[in-house]
């Protein structure tokens, strides 16, 4: 909350005067002890503060959401549990869970924005945990969001099925396990970004996403670029700074 946010409030009654000394003190942050929350991040990245609960407690988890919930701040959690959903039900019932994506979000408005719509495309279905964290997450950065899979190269008929939808999005993100090549595939048919997206999907060899990973990042397609192994999330984030641009 910037100093204008702080006086406007104050003078409307939303908050005290205690709380808008206390935020004038500590701008941006608001201190739990164990997390320190940034309440600035949406305006000086154009990605606010996003909630990684993996090794975190569900007591922390629902601590941090019941805190960014009261400040009016937009919620998602990424790699959540049933039982932190549960818990975060308690002090935000709109609160919505993805099992498959293993995100628990919350927005106070929906909207969208951007210059057109980012698709995004799985080689199989062992890859949708993964995917489906890309689109949660573009969505809650309020994008308009399409979804392809079970399109990988084993069958590469079934991508042209499609064609018009990936084609035409403003970017392209390719969730992909195995040897990791439907990257490389689309790269190198469309002018469009591609973001590839390795995932741990696969036999022995595929080292846990590190095959995939080299794969990708050998692309001889031009326009590929990559994440890291499994991160859906990180992969949506920079797809919906591309589409505001």
């Amino acid at each position: 909350m910037d100093f204008r946010d702080i006086l406007e409030k104050y003078k409307s009654g939303e908050i005290g005067l205690d709380e808008a000394m206390s935020e004038y003190k500590n701008p941006g942050m608001e201190e739990l002890g164990f997390a320190t929350i940034d309440t600035d991040r949406r305006k000086r990245t154009g990605i606010p503060e996003i909630i990684y609960a993996s090794g975190k407690t569900t007591e922390q988890v629902r601590l941090i959401v019941e805190r960014m919930y009261q400040k009016g701040l937009d919620i998602l959690a990424t790699r959540a549990t049933p039982e932190m959903f549960e818990a975060v039900k308690t002090v935000v019932p709109g609160a919505l869970f993805n099992s498959l994506a293993r995100t628990i979000s919350f927005k106070h408005k929906e909207e969208i924005t951007g210059n057109g719509y980012i698709v995004i495309v799985s080689a199989g279905t062992s890859d949708l945990p993964v995917a489906e964290e890309a689109a949660e997450t573009a969505r809650f950065l309020n994008n308009k969001v399409v979804t392809v899979y079970d399109v990988g190269v084993a069958g590469i008929h079934r991508l042209f099925h499609k064609w018009d939808l990936i084609s035409n999005a403003r970017v392209i993100i390719v969730v992909a396990g195995m040897e990791g090549a439907l990257a490389s595939v689309v790269g190198g048919l469309v002018d469009k970004p591609v973001i590839g997206v390795p995932t741990s999907i696969g036999y022995g060899a595929n080292f846990q996403g590190l095959s995939a990973l080299l794969s990708m990042l050998n692309s001889c397609a031009s326009g590929v670029s990559v994440v890291n192994i499994d991160n859906g999330f990180g992969a949506a984030c920079q797809a919906s700074l591309i589409n505001k641009l």
